[in-house]
């Protein structure tokens, strides 16, 4: 056998920052160039936006102008607790958006005996909406505490990179029935939007315009107005006219009727829907939802972290965000969104396509929110893009940000079958457990935790619904049971994150999380 000359191998050390970044997080592109960055995110959020009152208004009762108020809600509110976070909390380049942790609960208020029996729609819609923003309302309270406390920073020092690897890829994989299942239901939409995304992105990225790789950064836009353009004209084409209703909800234009429905100017206000109700059983179910978005997010803000080049956030910056996340989830139900706050993971992906971190790319992104949320007819018309094309675009979105996940097991000893072990198991499980309950509850009409007691059925089909919770359970509870002692704790990667514990571990992170307008002076990192 043909020995390998040592000058023949190479080698990959552990980096702790992601190379070959243009821009990262406080380092920004041309205003031209970062106001069409900020649309291309905004054009991304429209996609879970637009899915979660179009799946949970009609439950309710509301009308289709009640579905477009809702989502021009959430879409305000997203602008501001995206400045918020990118201003106050992480201070990562992520967008805030709706959460889908919040449906569970949201669905088990609706299906209130004391709601579902009133007969009048109009009404059911206002006194369901008050009570799932009085459970909002009363849940946010959990993450404010925790997150300003610093006691979600004192629970990440349990985290390492091992633990992590699972978490920050569940937090792509785990949304894989949001990616090709999609795709498949309108493929003659789905498909060419997955080829020619993946075409443009990659394959001819290398394509500069004015020493611009135009395609590689606006590949999405490129492809999105080009597949929509192509799915309008099958439409008025007449190309859906004799096809069965599912088909012509995911592949025509004109389904969604949200620009027939939105008013031309409306500004979304607190309590628009009336005073909220409060409710403790409604409260308990939706704080499992408020723990839930909370990993999730921790997951996104560490993959945030590393797509813009930045180093790992410290636990007083996690747990400063995490606060400030509290607070967009009460400015979800004192406006009422029908969903909290957590960080877009798509977003997240993009920031690594595009290969551009900047913070004041994804700010103009929250300003276009906050536009188009007002000027409704002009956001209407672009929420109502087929959400099968998101769908085809997330299949390559949410695979970077898993991706991001798996590079954290640079920092780790995978020779190790203690390592082999945790990490196989966790994220086997948080794929695994989450499925079981989805098929029981498509085949049962009811998820497995089906008590008397309904905040109980949430705890646990909320929190075992969700991959990213599913593997942080096991995970981190494995990673610190499991000899961890010894020669164990530098396998698992602690001494690579050690000095990024505390704010002034590192130089750099004063550079990329120090508040703004000398605010450090008056909040010193703890």
């Amino acid at each position: 056998m043909t020995e390998v000359k040592q000058e023949e191998m190479i080698a990959h050390p552990p980096m702790d920052q992601l190379q070959g970044f243009e821009y990262c997080i406080d380092s920004n592109p041309n205003w031209g160039e970062a106001i069409a960055l900020g649309f291309e995110h905004y054009i991304l959020s429209l996609g879970t936006t637009v899915m979660i009152p179009t799946l949970l208004v009609p439950l309710m009762g509301g009308s289709d102008g009640d579905k477009v108020r809702v989502v021009q809600t959430l879409l305000f509110v997203s602008g501001i607790n995206t400045l918020i976070q990118t201003l106050f909390g992480t201070r990562l380049p992520t967008v805030l958006g709706g959460s889908y942790a919040f449906v569970i609960p949201a669905i088990s208020i609706i299906h209130d005996s004391s709601l579902s029996r009133i007969s009048d729609d109009r009404e059911r819609f206002l006194q369901t909406m008050r009570a799932i923003q009085g459970a909002s309302i009363v849940s946010s309270c959990i993450q404010i505490i925790l997150g300003h406390s610093q006691l979600w920073g004192i629970c990440s020092r349990f985290f390492s990179p091992l633990g992590m690897v699972p978490v920050v890829s569940l937090v792509g994989f785990g949304l894989f029935d949001r990616g090709f299942p999609v795709v498949g239901r309108c493929v003659e939409i789905g498909i060419p939007t997955l080829i020619l995304f993946v075409a443009s992105s990659q394959y001819l990225k290398h394509i500069y315009v004015r020493r611009l790789p135009i395609l590689e950064r606006f590949s999405l836009l490129l492809t999105i107005t080009i597949v929509w353009v192509y799915a309008h004209l099958l439409t008025v084409s007449g190309a859906y006219k004799h096809h069965p209703e599912r088909t012509q909800l995911n592949c025509r234009t004109d389904r969604a009727n949200l620009i027939s429905s939105a008013p031309w100017i409306k500004v979304p206000y607190p309590l628009q829907w009336g005073a909220p109700t409060f409710d403790a059983g409604h409260s308990f179910g939706m704080m499992t939802a408020v723990l839930v978005s909370m990993i999730e997010s921790t997951g996104a803000y560490k993959a945030g972290a590393r797509l813009a080049s930045a180093t790992p956030p410290p636990a007083y910056v996690l747990s400063r965000g995490i606060g400030w996340q509290g607070v967009g989830i009460l400015l979800d139900g004192l406006f009422g969104t029908l969903t909290g706050s957590t960080v877009s993971v798509e977003n997240v992906g993009l920031l690594g396509l595009t290969r551009v971190g900047s913070r004041r790319v994804i700010q103009i992104s929250a300003g276009f929110m906050i536009f188009f949320s007002i000027m409704g007819k002009f956001g209407a018309l672009f929420a109502s893009v087929p959400f099968t094309i998101f769908a085809a675009v997330y299949c390559v979105l949410f695979g970077i940000v898993a991706a991001v996940g798996l590079s954290l097991l640079q920092f780790t000893n995978m020779n190790s079958m203690r390592n082999l072990f945790i990490t196989g198991v966790s994220i086997f499980l948080g794929l695994s457990v989450p499925q079981y309950f989805f098929r029981y509850a498509s085949s049962a009409q009811h998820a497995p935790a089906h008590t008397k007691v309904e905040w109980f059925n949430d705890y646990i089909n909320t929190i075992f619904s969700s991959p990213p919770t599913v593997s942080l359970i096991v995970a981190v509870f494995l990673d610190n049971t499991l000899d961890f002692q010894g020669t164990a704790a530098a396998d698992r990667g602690m001494g690579w994150w050690d000095r990024f514990r505390k704010f002034k571990g590192d130089s750099r992170n004063e550079e990329f999380y120090t508040l703004p307008f000398n605010l450090n002076h008056f909040f010193p990192p703890s």
